[in-house]
């Protein structure tokens, strides 16, 4: 269900999502989307940069929240943060993000030092000049005011924060931008009756009389965004455990909710969610994890705040949850740096989800929603790229930034056709690689650092496809063109031309499958490399074909295409776009096929004209040139040795002054 028609569904239906249903009506992505950009209370949003030479290490919080779970449930509490850093150059004071109608400064608590405030930043003047890379703690106490600053939400028992994308700011002085994350530590004062969850693991609770002091330690850094509290008098609490089959130690997953709310089998699905996660993108990162849901005030949605997922109540839907723990890995473990990289957050969440209905429906499921991605894309299309470099300095506003058809659906459906152009085995390997690779594991990404993460290990320069389909807005329209003729006795040819016509958006180099259906027999599918436009393709068989179906399998998803049929003169040559092509250039299939190490390529040309013969796998790259000179007009067998080159599907190329045709071989040894 697309965004229009769900919020046309929530209008009709509230009775239905305030009593919660069975399962969801809706993808998780939609109700991610919802969340983040239909919210009720908009999050600050800077328009600015501020200067930063300083790396946070650690926020320790202290909250005293007692009286926020007591009527008249005011919003007002004292704390107090302290902020350990090191300097990254000299450095005589620093600045933090504190939005001045949330949070009075009482205190600086650091030698000598002063502070001064101008608008929502915070400078604190250090007691002297550090120098790079020497650490230190700036204490600050501060008190959160009697508001309302869609940060922190307090009501009838209940007190939560939710910060994305730049929230965290108004209820503690933080550097909030996503790069810069901090290990964490929280304690929070409340009644005994409240439970209270947060990022990391319990350390401690200790209750004194009618008092309890919860205290969260995360040793995993968190971006600020993601830091949490949920807490409320008289939570359910159920604990599930899932066993690291690395270290077999226990990981305790807390699953916080309201009376009346039913888990139903989500306990179950999540700890085989972790399982299978855990078996595509590394080992599930860290030492909890949990999910909490809300009240009225988070209306719907979820929001994967690290180690305690935010959830709106009764929202205890698998396909909303799959796309929330997803982020643990996606979003949480690996942070987009600045929100110009968001699709390394959500495209991938939003693809996870698909993983699970491929894990748990099949392949049908996994593709039927993949291509609601795609016709949610195709149909709501705003025209801008999913990566705007500008949004690294400039925040845009929450329903650019969380743009369903952009942010969610394009960017799953990216994924989808770079597993289509990789092949299964070395897409799961290089989103392994991603995902465990120790120079991004916990720490942040741009876009750049995926592309060369893939690339690396696919072996293969990529920056063609993260070009295309990340950094240039809009998608390919194909206006292709194919051809059948006959040859003589026994023998056709049939040809295709490749050729997108899209002016607002570059073109798109891409793998193509092209289905061959034949008057006798059964059809074959090739796959070829289209890699510019206007490419022709042309094929010799033995047996009639009656018609050529362009990428079949609809594996381009983001697209649109005609394809029609150019009926020729089979006594003469056929005219293309502008292209002759003799009716007598040909090339049969190599033989032997499979082969090991030498196989045959057999051709025949009617002029003289140079010819070349590369052979390349299947993401493009030339693995090897076969001839490259000038032949007179004639038939030829030329034998390849290949015993240099891995075994594997390959396609091979032949140029002949205008001609164009390939073919695959197998090689296997």
């Amino acid at each position: 269900m697309k965004l229009k028609s769900l919020l046309l569904f929530l209008l009709l239906t509230p009775f239905v999502f305030s009593q919660g249903l069975n399962s969801s009506p809706t993808r998780g992505a939609d109700y991610c989307a919802l969340k983040k950009t239909r919210s009720t209370n908009i999050a600050l949003i800077d328009k600015a940069d501020i200067p930063r030479s300083f790396d946070v290490l650690d926020y320790k919080l202290n909250l005293n929240i007692y009286s926020c779970f007591i009527s008249p449930y005011p919003k007002a509490f004292p704390a107090s943060v302290i902020i350990t850093l090191r300097a990254d150059s000299a450095i005589s004071f620093i600045t933090l993000n504190a939005v001045n109608t949330s949070l009075q400064i009482d205190s600086v608590g650091i030698s000598g030092a002063a502070f001064t405030r101008n608008g929502d930043i915070l400078t604190v003047n250090l007691d002297r000049t550090y120098n790079a890379g020497e650490t230190l703690q700036v204490k600050i106490n501060y008190y959160h005011k009697e508001v309302s600053d869609n940060a922190v939400y307090v009501s009838n028992g209940f007190f939560f924060t939710d910060c994305e994308p730049e929230g965290a700011r108004k209820w503690f002085p933080c550097w909030d931008k996503p790069s810069d994350k901090a290990t964490v530590d929280i304690t929070a004062k409340t009644p005994a009756s409240v439970k209270l969850g947060s990022n990391g693991r319990l350390a401690d609770s200790t209750k004194n009389a009618d008092t309890i002091y919860y205290h969260w330690v995360s040793r995993d850094p968190v971006a600020t965004y993601l830091i949490v509290i949920s807490a409320k008098v008289n939570y359910n609490l159920d604990i599930a455990y899932w066993q690291n089959p690395s270290t077999l130690e226990s990981v305790p997953f807390r699953f916080y909710y309201n009376s009346g709310e039913s888990l139903g089998s989500i306990k179950t699905s999540v700890i085989s969610m972790t399982d299978y996660f855990s078996q595509k993108f590394g080992i599930h990162p860290f030492e909890k994890n949990g999910f909490a849901t809300l009240n009225s005030q988070f209306a719907w949605g979820g929001m994967e705040n690290q180690t305690l997922t935010s959830l709106c109540p009764n929202c205890w839907y698998e396909n909303l949850i799959s796309h929330e723990f997803a982020h643990q890995w996606f979003g949480d473990m690996i942070t987009c740096a600045t929100w110009a990289d968001i699709t390394l957050n959500e495209g991938f969440a939003t693809y996870c989800e698909a993983l699970w209905y491929e894990k748990t429906g099949g392949y049908s499921a996994y593709k039927s929603d993949i291509i609601n991605d795609a016709s949610g894309y195709l149909s709501g299309n705003p025209g801008w790229p999913i990566y705007n470099p500008s949004w690294a300095t400039t925040t845009p506003d929450l329903n650019t930034l969380f743009n369903v058809p952009i942010t969610y659906n394009k960017g799953a459906c990216v994924l989808y056709m770079l597993r289509y152009t990789l092949g299964d085995s070395l897409f799961f390997a290089c989103i392994k690689a991603y995902a465990t690779n120790p120079d991004l594991k916990y720490k942040s990404a741009v876009l750049d650092d995926l592309k060369n993460s893939f690339s690396t290990t696919a072996g293969q320069d990529l920056t063609w496809f993260f070009d295309s389909w990340y950094k240039e807005p809009n998608h390919p329209t194909y206006a292709n063109k194919y051809f059948i003729t006959s040859l003589g006795t026994d023998s056709w040819l049939a040809g295709f031309v490749a050729y997108q016509n899209q002016s607002n958006s570059a073109f798109h180099r891409m793998p193509i499958e092209l289905k061959i259906s034949f008057t006798t027999g059964a059809d074959t599918t090739i796959r070829v490399f289209n890699n510019y436009n206007n490419q022709q393709f042309t094929f010799r068989f033995n047996r009639q074909p009656n018609s050529v179906i362009f990428d079949p399998n609809n594996n381009i998803v983001l697209k649109t295409a005609t394809l029609s049929q150019i009926i020729g003169d089979t006594t003469s040559d056929i005219e293309i776009s502008e292209i002759k092509i003799p009716k007598l250039f040909s090339i049969e299939q190599n033989y032997p096929n499979p082969f090991n190490p030498v196989t045959k390529f057999r051709f025949s040309i009617p002029v003289s004209t140079r010819v070349t013969l590369s052979v390349y796998n299947q993401l493009g790259q030339k693995v090897a040139s076969v001839i490259d000179e000038e032949k007179p007009a004639g038939n030829y067998d030329i034998d390849w040795n290949a015993s240099s080159i891995a075994s594997g599907v390959y396609i091979y190329e032949i140029k002949a002054g205008n001609f164009i045709a390939s073919k695959k071989l197998i090689i296997m040894k």
